[in-house]
């Protein structure tokens, strides 16, 4: 088996885009069980100068009443429109884990955020959240070409 992204991780949507906005966002949380890793990806559209847009990670032993997780917060500057950030946590104490957005003071907008789960520990190549992701395809050496 290669090591290919693809094949061994789980690629979840967890939250969709957003309006512009100054209310708070938690993503759908994802069950590690048979995971050892989640890296929650953000992605940012316009930011209003001073705004005050956090990320932070947050678990649950029961999917129910979540916690922060400690030194888990990453600011996300008012210039920072259009851009990526990311949060990672290995081998989380509880069974469930979210990325939570909290934003004041002026809009902001997150276009997306994606979970990709990996070091699946029962069974290999890992299927993706049907209900989240269309599909994709493997392409290993390919010749150059007509698409």
């Amino acid at each position: 088996m290669s090591n290919n992204l693809s094949q061994n991780s789980k690629l979840t949507v967890v939250a969709n885009a957003s309006a512009a906005g100054t209310s708070a966002i938690n993503s759908s949380s994802v069950d590690m069980t048979g995971y050892d890793s989640v890296l929650f990806e953000i992605t940012f559209g316009a930011i209003v100068a001073g705004a005050v847009t956090t990320i932070n990670l947050a678990q649950s032993a029961d999917d129910s009443t979540f916690n922060d997780l400690l030194a888990s917060s990453v600011t996300i500057a008012d210039t920072d429109d259009n851009k990526a950030a990311w949060l990672e946590v290995h081998k989380p104490i509880d069974r469930y884990v979210r990325l939570e957005v909290a934003k004041a003071t002026q809009n902001s907008t997150v276009e997306g955020i994606r979970a990709w789960q990996t070091n699946h520990k029962l069974n290999k190549p890992t299927t993706h959240d049907s209900t989240t992701v269309l599909g994709g395809e493997l392409h290993i050496s390919p010749a150059e070409g007509t698409a």
